[in-house]
């Protein structure tokens, strides 16, 4: 029997009537797997490859018939992605005559209103709604999902290793328990464009293991990209009637020619680089008198802007390019796009193979030019620069994405104790009360928090204790204290995700910006801030303050990393295009060359340091009155040893995976490693108590100080890495 026609007739129909020749592979191969019912099942094709309709064309048969309940939970990470699922499903539920429904802070009164009377059909709702309902309405919640016989979850892969994640397996196991099927557990469907050590992501769906999963990839998934890397030298110094023009200028100059009249995604790595290229393309086309057709869109703008921009792209009445950040890079209905831009370098290669997903969706041809800025080489140029590392890192990517056809595999090392405090008093203000060894049970055991020890448990309990946020009655149960109350009662309880906290940078009386905290900060650590180099002299908690003096060195490098933890393997993709003086992509037997005559020019200014360094060779050089140690490790090794060098007396500073290290020479350093017993290298945890603002996750403020060094250390620093490559580049030569 065809799969096609164990769908349930009405589905049929409506397929016919989409005009579809026939359905996809991936549509095809998932029904079977997602009928049964009897396992997880993991989609991941390309963008616009149909992922949607693999999972529902056949959970929307198997609920049918059924009255009462939701038949199908849908989670999304985006509330903008549950209006356009819900506008995608409305003819097909219609033609089954069945309830659908969006669920979140601005949906309809009056869908809410009929689903809390007679719940049935398909429940969309975000991770903090769900999170919310059962805390708030579990009586209502468990009679609710009695019957339900599906999770569906999109963007599965911009969950995975986040806070927000756990909070979902979290939520997800809890709903098990709920409705009592921790034994019989409901299937849950994960949809992902882009997943990186696809074996892995089984595990990652359902942490216990209770269902087995399976995975369906496209085989006919093809990827067809035209691409193009511009390079821009910037000048050092322009004088009066030069005919030389900033890169900036000119980077927006090719934006306004190739944009104007279509419709294109340009992305920014920041909010303030987003606004500065939006307004100077509105600039452009008030002199040149035409409407304007560039558009900003990122988190910090109003919903009633970023949805006028959304609205302006799906209609394809009008030219529109959105300048954007990351708000645009999950699967938000945006048309047919005609090219993506990327004006620097991606901040993951699984960003970048997201966002050039976004063009060529009804076609089948991905369009992606970047525009990389290098700045003109003087006699005070850094390393940085003369390695031409962000076009160099860029390109590494790009030959990451196309040859190797690898994506940043999830961190799943991490412990996750902010989220592991959110979820216990989110359990107990659900049940009322609860014993402390059920929620261990249920949240660690059973749930995705399985690498915390019991003794881990009873500090993070004991210490919650002591600051009221949670109570042990004379039962054995917990209850929330009067702190904890609090936390519940407040509407931003539910998200669990916060943006790093911004520290004002001072020098003398003057406030020079903001810092957001997401990497370490040591004491007298060197930084690149506001076009400078400083040195810190204080960090203020309380205030949340940096106090920094000026710092003598060369011009401050121009890139200095996205803030955003680079991976090993991309390094040594850069190492490996450095040492063979090759960044073109194999095709058969040719060379693909896809950057321009400008890039291929400053590629070659980069070899040429390389080269001329000797850093095929050695690890640490003198420049500049600098030394540079070059580990070509990931972000982790790299923050691990600036932690080593400042705890044996060196000022160090990662920029961008160089290791500066001031007043000191490469002699020295070198010496240092060749002496230095791997052994007496602190742990991670320990490494951790050196850095003064360890404060990253939403509740890392409510944990005991040793799983404060024990989270933080986990997730910023690799000791046993760091070990393997001091080992392997400086063999031990005791004293």
């Amino acid at each position: 029997m065809e799969a096609y026609q164990k769908l349930d007739i009405r589905v049929q129909k409506w397929v016919f009537q989409q005009g579809w020749p026939d359905l996809r592979e991936i549509q095809k191969m998932a029904i079977d797997p997602v009928l049964k019912g009897d396992r997880d099942v993991l989609i991941s094709a390309s963008t616009a490859a149909g992922k949607t309709e693999s999972a529902f064309l056949p959970a929307c048969t198997a609920i049918a018939d059924q009255e009462q309940g939701f038949g199908i939970l849908y989670i999304s990470p985006l509330k903008a992605l549950i209006n356009d699922q819900y506008r995608r499903l409305e003819s097909l539920c219609d033609a089954l005559d069945m309830q659908l429904t969006p669920w979140h802070g601005d949906s309809a009164a009056g869908l809410k209103n009929k689903a809390r009377k007679a719940p049935s059909g398909i429940l969309l709702i975000t991770p903090e709604s769900l999170e919310a309902m059962l805390i708030r309405r579990s009586g209502w919640a468990k009679q609710t999902f009695e019957n339900l016989q599906y999770i569906i979850i999109d963007e599965f892969h911009a969950f995975i290793g986040t806070e927000r994640g756990q909070q979902l397996l979290s939520v997800m196991n809890r709903l098990d328990h709920l409705v009592g099927r921790l034994k019989n557990p409901i299937p849950r469907i994960a949809l992902s464009a882009t997943l990186g050590d696809l074996e892995s992501v089984p595990a990652l769906l359902r942490p216990n293991g209770s269902l087995p999963c399976q995975t369906i990839t496209s085989t006919q998934g093809r990827f067809d990209l035209r691409m193009q890397v511009k390079g821009y030298l910037d000048p050092a110094e322009i004088k009066p009637k030069e005919s030389r023009i900033p890169a900036e200028a000119r980077i927006i100059r090719e934006l306004y020619r190739i944009c104007r009249g279509g419709s294109h995604l340009v992305f920014a790595n920041s909010r303030q680089r987003t606004e500065l290229i939006a307004a100077s393309l509105t600039d452009l086309c008030a002199t040149n008198h035409v409407p304007n057709e560039f558009f900003p869109h990122h988190g910090s703008l109003s919903k009633d802007m970023r949805e006028d921009v959304e609205r302006r792209l799906q209609s394809q009445r009008d030219p529109t390019t959105a300048i954007c950040t990351t708000t645009i890079e999950l699967g938000i209905d945006v048309g047919k796009i005609n090219s993506v831009a990327q004006v620097n370098a991606p901040p993951s290669v699984s960003s970048m193979r997201q966002r050039t997903g976004r063009s060529g969706r009804r076609d089948g041809v991905s369009v992606l030019r970047m525009f990389l800025r290098e700045r003109e080489i003087t006699t005070q140029s850094g390393v940085s620069d003369k390695l031409r590392l962000e076009l160099i890192q860029s390109l590494a990517m790009i030959r990451l994405m196309v040859s190797d056809k690898w994506f940043e595999p999830a961190d799943s090392t991490q412990y996750h104790f902010s989220t592991l405090i959110h979820q216990t008093l989110a359990l107990v203000a659900q049940w009322g009360g609860i014993r402390a060894d059920q929620v261990y049970a249920l949240l660690c055991q059973q749930g995705p928090f399985q690498k915390t020890s019991i003794q881990q448990f009873k500090d993070m309990l004991t210490h919650l204790g002591k600051l009221e946020c949670l109570t042990q009655l004379s039962s054995g149960e917990l209850v929330l204290g009067i702190k904890g109350e609090q936390l519940v009662n407040q509407y931003k309880f539910y998200a669990v995700f916060q943006t790093p906290e911004e520290y004002r940078v001072v020098n003398g009386n003057k406030t020079i910006g903001t810092l957001p905290v997401d990497s370490p900060l040591l004491p007298d650590q060197h930084i690149v801030f506001g076009g400078r180099r400083w040195k810190i002299s204080e960090i203020d908690e309380v205030s949340k303050t940096i106090l920094v003096n000026p710092s003598k060195g060369g011009l401050p490098p121009q890139f200095s990393g996205s803030g955003i933890a680079l991976h090993t393997r991309v390094r040594q993709e850069m190492f490996k295009i450095y040492s063979e003086a090759e960044y073109r992509i194999p095709a058969g037997d040719s060379m693909v060359d896809y950057i321009d005559e400008e890039a291929r020019h400053l590629v070659q200014e980069g070899f040429s340091f390389f080269t001329n360094a000797g850093l095929a060779q050695h690890s640490v050089i003198d420049d500049q009155g600098t030394t540079h140690l070059f580990s070509w490790m990931g972000d982790k090794i790299v923050n691990t040893l600036c932690a080593v060098l400042q705890t044996h007396g060196f000022t160090t500073s990662n920029q961008a995976g160089i290791v500066e290290i001031v007043e000191t020479s490469a002699d020295n350093v070198t010496a240092f490693f060749k002496q230095l017993d791997l052994e007496s290298i602190a742990s991670e945890a320990e490494l951790a108590q050196i850095v003064q603002e360890k404060n990253i996750e939403k509740f890392d403020e409510l944990l005991p100080p040793n799983l404060l060094c024990e989270g933080y250390g986990r997730r910023m620093f690799d000791v046993g890495g760091t070990k393997a490559w001091i080992a392997q580049n400086f063999p031990h030569e005791p004293l």
